[in-house]
């Protein structure tokens, strides 16, 4: 029996009999689960490697089969066996989307796999066109080392940085010569490139596209040749990028590698939109462990299964367990929402800062009690008695990202003044006249009660109100 298989049996009796709601039933499942994301996976032969991957992903090309044929091959050769993830820094962020393909690559390293982690600083200067329906503005040199100055530490929950590469594809890209770049795409059919819809759709619409972005694909291939990439690790969108790398490692008489796409998350708000800084509905990797916590529980119980699936270490044996349980009623999907909210909030901070932040969440929504909850912003009366209440939030807080924002969740009923006293919680809806209240208004006209805390909360974001 494999450690992995041993690991799953342990995590089955815990899923198959407790009660998920339970803070020691989560403890034993966290301290599991964890546990697991260093597990070494390498006593697991190269069919079931290659399975374990396969049920992450949309595409394997050519197969699974190729897969396991190509890691038998590199073992018998007595090579790396060589995994490549490239990333572009066109903005300074990484989110839990961007992470789907990067666990993929902390399972093939634990495998004992050899992975490289490549920034685009080259390639970031056009822009990947995927799905794009106009051209990217130009990034400079200060703007993309700026994007990329935190992109190792983003990324090192997941990969282990002191047996991976982090590699920069200027380091080879800078060396093209004109004639290397005229032979290679001398040898591209034109038709490869056209098979994109983006690209159709905004030639057929009028819309600019550049060479260089109709291009982008072989340029980044070459990120392949240079490494001799056995697996390129990449989202559905880069499937197109990813055959074309195929293609540029055999007019380079390499061997084409295995291309693997991963699902692109849904984002937090359930709309069916993908993850996307620009949408707001994403979770950085750098974002605070209460936050990640809270921003997992608002989401809608239709996305719980994909996010356990893509963004943890459960394997689909566990999580038929626990889609069963939801469906016959013997577990709540809140209890299930906040496994999960853990199991990433260890991911990315560790097991007490997803212990902490369970409890703080409890401490905020569930025992409705804020009094004992640590972290929380405060506001000073006597500081912002004269500030309006949508300057505190949009500006001073920074619970919403303009005024329209706090309307909205005024709109919404989200926007409330709650008093805290030893006789439990008042909670007072305010609404959207009350966004250009002042804040001393505000607490006049609620009659809030001499004596009580005072909490003022903006959807599921609080801050405290100190006289």
């Amino acid at each position: 029996m494999s450690r992995l298989s041993e690991s799953v049996t342990r995590v089955m009796q815990i899923l198959e009999g407790s009660d998920l709601g339970a803070d020691y039933t989560v403890a034993q499942l966290l301290d599991e689960t964890t546990a697991r994301r260093s597990l070494d996976l390498s006593d697991l032969s190269p069919r079931e490697q290659a399975a374990l991957v396969e049920g992450r992903a949309i595409n394997m090309i050519p197969s699974a089969e190729a897969l396991a044929e190509k890691i038998t091959a590199a073992q018998a050769a007595g090579r790396q066996f060589v995994i490549k993830y490239g990333i572009d820094p066109t903005s300074p962020d990484v989110h839990l989307g961007h992470a789907v393909p990067i666990i993929i690559a902390s399972r093939f390293q634990r495998m004992g796999h050899h992975v490289v982690f490549i920034i685009g600083d080259v390639t970031a200067k056009i822009g990947d066109p995927s799905g794009r329906s106009s051209e990217r503005p130009a990034l400079t040199d200060d703007d993309i080392a700026r994007n990329l100055s935190t992109y190792q530490q983003q990324v090192t929950p997941f990969v282990d940085f002191e047996r991976a590469d982090l590699r920069f594809n200027g380091e080879w890209l800078n060396k093209v010569s004109l004639p290397q770049l005229v032979e290679i795409l001398a040898r591209v059919p034109v038709s490869m490139s056209l098979q994109r819809e983006d690209f159709r759709t905004r030639l057929a619409e009028g819309q600019g596209l550049s060479v260089a972005e109709f291009v982008y694909s072989v340029v980044m291939a070459m990120d392949s040749v240079a490494i001799t990439a056995d697996v390129e690790l990449g989202g559905v969108d880069q499937l197109l990028n990813l055959q074309m790398c195929r293609k540029v490692m055999e007019i380079s008489e390499q061997t084409p590698e295995v291309v693997i796409t991963t699902p692109l998350i849904e984002g937090t708000d359930g709309t069916g939109a993908k993850m996307s800084k620009s949408k707001g509905n994403y979770v950085g990797l750098t974002a605070t462990p209460d936050d990640v916590y809270g921003r997992l529980m608002s989401i809608p119980d239709h996305v719980t299964e994909p996010y356990l699936k893509l963004l943890t270490e459960w394997t689909d044996e566990e999580i038929q367990v626990v889609t069963k349980r939801l469906a016959d009623g013997t577990a709540h999907p809140m209890a299930v929402k906040r496994i999960l909210a853990g199991e990433v909030v260890a991911a990315l901070h560790g097991l007490d800062a997803a212990r902490a932040a369970r409890a703080e969440f409890t401490a905020r929504f569930s025992k409705r009690s804020f009094g004992d909850t640590q972290n929380l912003p405060v506001i000073s009366l006597k500081e912002h008695a004269e500030t309006s209440l949508g300057a505190l939030l949009s500006q001073t807080l920074d619970f919403a990202p303009s005024l329209s924002a706090v309307r909205r969740i005024a709109q919404q009923n989200g926007l409330r003044l709650i008093a805290e006293s030893d006789g439990g919680q008042n909670a007072t809806p305010l609404t959207e006249t009350a966004v250009q209240q002042t804040l001393a208004t505000v607490l006049t006209e609620a009659g809030a009660a001499d004596g009580a805390d005072l909490y003022l909360k903006a959807g599921r974001k609080i801050a405290r109100i100190d006289a």
